[in-house]
């Protein structure tokens, strides 16, 4: 079960209304939804090694256009649009069901923040991460946190205590791009900021070239201007990741690129299938180029190998 399957009680059966008004608390705008399972399996869509993930967050108010993770808004009533970007759901009790859950965990790694960014604003409100932190820490789970956000920089001396991996996204750095299709995520200039930040405290830091955009931002300029400039803030690793269209994401942007760029929208359709993966042709070839780039730079280019380690021993007193 999980965030995206919650089974209904006998009473609510009868209750038409969408399940996040059933069953949340509206505070201070966000939408508070207690969460029974809260380790989830990641989609294939989002295009990470990480098979399991953690998020304390539904929705991004980052508003990124080609966000994986929009159809999860559909499973709680709520558009896979405006709604993902604008009604974020909190999981109040996260820390509580993390650290019950991890206790009969296989060390497995896990993602932090598929379903929305983890540093978003809403973690300045409900600061869930160091808790989330601390749970993997004591257990010995290892893990990354995606996030495009600078507020990760508060927990950077509980992130580097803990060996934890943190992966920052930067697809691109034309800001006229960014503006279009990131409109509430921090510039691409914050981000490598960021990374320069996170590699001075100490914090093992992995640039997420996600997502290269088709015939927007992969050429071969701009593939060039944006590794080399990953390169100048001490990154060592580059993970490319071509957009994915999956339900859910593939309407919201392709309704986007129809208003902003009309005569791109027949070779999308040309070039993704219909479970919104790229043609593997067109993949091969831009993260080719990406690796090329790398070599140049003095960086290395690829997804992690997953990392699985012995729970510690601690957690048997609770088996």
């Amino acid at each position: 079960m999980g965030w995206d399957v919650l089974a209904l009680v006998d009473d609510e059966a009868a209750d038409d209304r969408p399940l996040i008004e059933r069953r949340a608390v509206v505070r201070g705008g966000f939408y508070e939804m207690q969460a029974r399972t809260v380790i989830e399996r990641v989609p294939p869509a989002a295009g990470i090694v990480q098979e399991w993930a953690i998020s304390p967050y539904r929705g991004c108010a980052h508003a990124c256009r080609g966000c994986g993770a929009r159809a999860g808004h559909r499973r709680l009533g709520l558009g896979a649009g405006a709604d993902f970007d604008e009604r974020i759901v909190v999981r109040p009790n996260v820390v509580e069901r993390l650290r019950a859950e991890l206790a009969r965990w296989d060390g497995q790694e896990l993602a932090v923040g598929v379903g929305g960014d983890c540093y978003q604003a809403a973690e300045e409100t409900y600061r869930l991460m160091p808790g989330v932190i601390g749970a993997l820490a004591s257990s010995g789970t290892p893990f990354t946190v995606y996030t495009k956000s600078a507020l990760v920089m508060r927990d950077a001396p509980l992130l580097a205590r803990a060996g934890a991996r943190v992966a920052v996204s930067i697809a691109f750095v034309d800001e006229r791009i960014r503006r279009a299709v990131e409109p509430g995520a921090p510039t691409a200039q914050a981000r490598l900021e960021l990374v320069s930040a996170l590699v001075e405290a100490g914090v093992e830091c992995r640039v997420l070239m996600a997502p290269v955009l088709p015939l927007l931002s992969d050429a071969a300029d701009q593939l060039g201007a944006t590794v080399r400039r990953i390169a100048a803030t001490g990154a060592r690793v580059v993970e490319p990741v071509v957009l994915r269209l999956p339900a859910g994401t593939r309407e919201w942007y392709l309704e986007w690129l129809g208003r902003a760029h009309p005569a791109l929208v027949e070779r999308y359709e040309e070039l993704y299938d219909r479970a919104g993966s790229p043609s593997e042709g067109y993949e091969q070839r831009i993260t080719g180029q990406i690796a090329q780039l790398c070599r140049v730079y003095g960086m290395a280019c690829g997804a992690p190998e997953p990392v699985r380690r012995e729970p510690k021993a601690a957690q048997l007193a609770l088996v």
